[in-house]
Formats: C-alpha cells, structure tokens, sequence
C-alpha cells in the first residue's frame, strides 16, 4: 500500500511542478518509513540473551566430544570478534558451536541454557547469545564509567587480564552494547545471564554494581527499566570446596534491588580441584539450571 501511495505522488510530481511543500514532505516521511522499517525488521521468535561475566561465563571447562557431536541450527551465537581460527567475523550470526566466547576459551554454561531452552521452544522460534566475559575480572570491567580506571589499575598485576579486554577494543562493556543492537535488528533480547563474582568476593556493593549495570545495559539498548530477567549464577558450593562460596549470600540478596533476577543455584554442581570453577558435567547442568530457572520464573 505504501508503494503504492509512493508512485501516485511521484505522478502528481509530474504533472504538477507547483506541487506544495507539505505534499513533498509527506512523501519524503513515507519513503523513510519504509527505509527504517525494513532496515531494523526485528523477528519476534528469535529469543536473544546478552551473557556476561568472568572465567567460569567465559568458559573454563574442557570442551569435549559430546559437546559438539550435535548443535540445533536453531540456536545462534554473534561472535563478538573475529576468530579466523573458527572461521568466524565478529558482528555475523553463526550455529551455537562451542568455544561460545572468544577463539580460546572454553564450555560456558550458556552453551547448555542455549540447548536445553531450544529443546522445550516451538520449532518457529530460535535463540542467540551475545557473549562478552573476561577471566579474572572483576564486576567493575562491565562499569561503563568504571572500567578504564579498573583495568588500568590493574594492568601490572593481570596482564593477560588486559590483553583479553583488549580483544574486546579494550571495553568489554562497549562491545558487549555494539553486538547487542546488531543482534535486535535480527531479533528481541529476552534476558541477561551473568555469571561473576570470584574477584568481588565479600563485596557488599557488588549487588548495587550489578544494579547500575543492568540499568546502564537497558538504558543504551532502549529497553525498558527491570522489563527483562537478570540469571545470576552462584559461585561453587562450599560442599564441593569452593573457595568463594561466601559470595553466595550476597548474590542471593539480588532481587532485592533487581526486581526480576534469579538466582542460580550451584548446590551439587561438579568442580575443578582449584575450588574456583566447574567441570565440564558441572557445567553442562550449570547450563540446563539457568534454563530451568527462567522457565520456572516465565510461569509465575
């Protein structure tokens, strides 16, 4: 119809070169129209979750044969950067294959909320990550104010730290919006999945940080203030020896300043000997409870 009301003005154009300037301005709004929308056409049942954090998000478990046997094509992954060792570009959509961060890391439980979420959607639908996380780092990285102050803090006594945000153009928190409004031209974001909290262990902020960066996300990304869940995976479990354990009561008072946060738990989950990081069967169901989490919560 547009089309059409297009071509009939361009005709009136024509025969009448004393066409007013309103009629004029009229057909430049309806050819803009157009242009936008279908420049930023968004497919409601592609589910986008944005997935941020540190080692255990990034992904720190061996990938192993069954991890890669088979992947749904339905579920996606942005690569946030270029990786010509996988043959990916950064800002294109490729299959969910693990490593879902950068080239060199490993599983991430967001591989296993990926799979086990598409297994229970309709076959029209179809779900993509957006994966930004740095080892080591503290919550601080994500601050969009905070971040160069931190990493420059801390550029001596983590060294790789700062190398892996400079895979990111030195801004992790930047890169992670970039790739976000690339991806909400193809689809909508549905929810964030954090997973960090080894480097702020005790700190009491850390919730209020976390707060500020939720908001921070939503607000650059057009999104409507505490409109979508925020996963907050817990660190391992003092039964499985984890060492920052402790940090568990802070995560868990989250929803108190996050109305829709959920808290993961990580009570039973498999661990590497370091008492830092899950192994790779704790994280496969590390994965399958963020999935079950947002599933119970969606149902409320």
């Amino acid at each position: 119809m547009p089309t059409l009301i297009i071509s009939e003005l361009k005709m009136k154009l024509q025969k009448n070169k004393t066409l007013t300037k309103t009629l004029k301005k009229l057909l430049l709004l309806i050819s803009l129209s157009m242009l936008i929308g279908n420049s930023f056409a968004q497919d409601p049942n592609f589910h986008i979750y944005l997935c941020i954090g540190q080692s255990n998000m990034e992904g720190a478990a061996r990938i192993e044969a069954q991890d890669t046997a088979y992947i749904d094509s339905r579920f996606k992954i942005l690569e946030a950067l270029d990786c010509p060792k996988l043959e990916r570009k950064k800002g294109q959509w490729y299959t969910a294959k693990p490593p879902l961060c950068r080239c060199d890391t490993r599983l991430s439980p967001a591989d296993y909320f990926g799979r086990t979420m598409i297994q229970n959607m309709p076959q029209n639908q179809s779900l993509g990550l957006v994966h930004v996380a740095v080892a080591g780092s503290k919550i601080e990285i994500f601050d969009k104010v905070k971040y160069k102050t931190y990493l420059d803090s801390s550029a001596k006594e983590r060294p790789w730290m700062i190398n892996m945000a400079n895979s990111y153009g030195g801004n992790p928190y930047e890169r992670l919006i970039e790739m976000a409004k690339i991806a909400q031209k193809s689809g909508v974001i549905k929810g964030i999945l954090l997973h960090q909290g080894e480097s702020n262990t005790g700190d009491k902020t850390w919730p209020t940080q976390v707060k500020k960066i939720y908001d921070d996300i939503l607000a650059d990304l057009g999104i409507a203030p505490n409109s979508i869940p925020l996963l907050a995976g817990e660190m391992v479990a003092v039964e499985q020896g984890g060492k920052c354990a402790s940090h568990n009561i802070i995560i868990a008072t989250l929803p108190q300043s996050i109305p829709k946060a959920i808290v993961v738990s990580s009570i039973g989950l498999s661990a590497a000997k370091d008492g830092l990081h899950f192994d790779s069967a704790g994280v496969r169901e590390f994965g399958k409870r963020y999935a079950e989490a947002l599933t119970q919560y969606s149902k409320k």
